[in-house]
């Protein structure tokens, strides 16, 4: 083994410094080189490739450790999907001597790594960084932490001018497809409403506007104060902004939407992430010189594992069915709170 690949694909997360750093660090320990690819996986299909890479030195790494974004830049690459970006890519990685390539990124940026095996021979290992934290196997990936606690922030100021106006807030958080933000976001906020793929599956939307809109004005008979919607991105057609339209015209329940977008996907990353990322990292050099390919990095109960590609994004990880039990607990007695 003399060296190594590395990129980070996709959505950025906070924490992706974290782990090229440890990355570096790890392998300049076992004197093995790392060459860092820019722009995700358009730095290894680029006609010019070598303006696209870089030898990573301790000196580059050093104080990258508490930043937001990823110093290799992000990026979705088209033409990962097809046979001609495939082949660029085994060509780049050969042209570099790469041994083993590394991918800082979530289950899109997997599943291109997967479709590189059938045409580049080398070790592939993935590190699991997205605030979504929709990876099956590990406990939580890089970026996730960060991602929630920015949200926290975020609402906590956003309760005060609820407060005081005595107002309906909804709040739209990411996560694609995966409720983990919402739910916890929302429990550790004391949000009246938590609204996910899992517990409100819009599947008839007018009797699902109903119900809410009836649980709304329950919680207004017998309380009075701010009130909180936190809602996953995606939920529902038109988001935040387009359901606090319909409960106004259909229901007579005026509502402020607020969306917090790519602001939760900045920022320094929170000592929980900081210290993932970097036993993640070294962990892949680790696995990287035992041999081990086609495998992702996990953190499962405080302990390292090793988990195959395929079967870490064969599945959306399911938000825990504790987060949904509490909420829903909360939530009925918000409603009966007399005030």
């Amino acid at each position: 083994m003399k060296r190594i690949g590395i990129l980070t694909s996709g959505g950025d997360a906070p924490g992706m410094n974290a782990a090229i750093r440890a990355v570096v660090l790890a392998a300049h320990h076992h004197h093995i080189e790392v060459i860092g690819f820019y722009h995700g996986f358009n730095g290894l299909v680029c006609e010019e490739h070598i303006a696209m890479a870089e030898s990573l030195t301790l000196v580059k790494v050093n104080s990258i450790i508490h930043l937001g974004g990823t110093i290799l830049k992000s990026a979705r690459c088209q033409l990962m999907h097809e046979e001609k970006g495939l082949k660029l890519a085994a060509n780049t990685l050969n042209a570099h001597n790469i041994d083993a390539l590394v991918v800082i990124g979530g289950d899109g940026s997997f599943s291109g790594l997967l479709a590189l095996k059938q045409y580049w021979p080398g070790q592939m290992i993935g590190i699991p960084g997205t605030i979504d934290n929709d990876l099956d196997g590990t406990d939580y990936t890089i970026g996730f932490a960060t991602a929630v606690n920015t949200g926290i922030e975020a609402i906590d100021k956003i309760r005060d001018t609820a407060d005081a106006f005595e107002r309906i807030f909804i709040v739209e958080l990411m996560g694609r497809h995966s409720g983990h933000i919402t739910f916890n976001v929302g429990i550790a906020c004391a949000a009246e409403q938590v609204l996910s793929f899992e517990n409100f599956p819009v599947d008839d939307q007018q009797v699902r506007l109903l119900q809410l809109a009836n649980e709304i004005k329950t919680a207004q008979k017998n309380r009075h104060g701010s009130y909180i919607i936190v809602i996953a991105e995606n939920l529902w057609p038109g988001g935040a902004f387009e359901l606090a339209k319909q409960l106004n015209k259909q229901a007579d329940i005026e509502c402020t939407a607020c969306l917090l977008g790519h602001i939760q996907r900045g920022g320094s990353p929170i000592a929980k992430d900081r210290i993932l990322a970097t036993k993640m990292g070294v962990a892949a050099v680790q696995a990287i010189i035992s041999g081990e390919t086609n495998v992702m990095v996990a953190e499962k109960n405080n302990a390292m594992h090793l988990i195959v590609l395929d079967e870490a994004i064969k599945h959306q990880k399911l938000v825990s069915k504790q987060l949904i039990d509490a909420q829903q607990n909360i939530l009925a007695l918000t409603a009966q709170t007399q005030c």
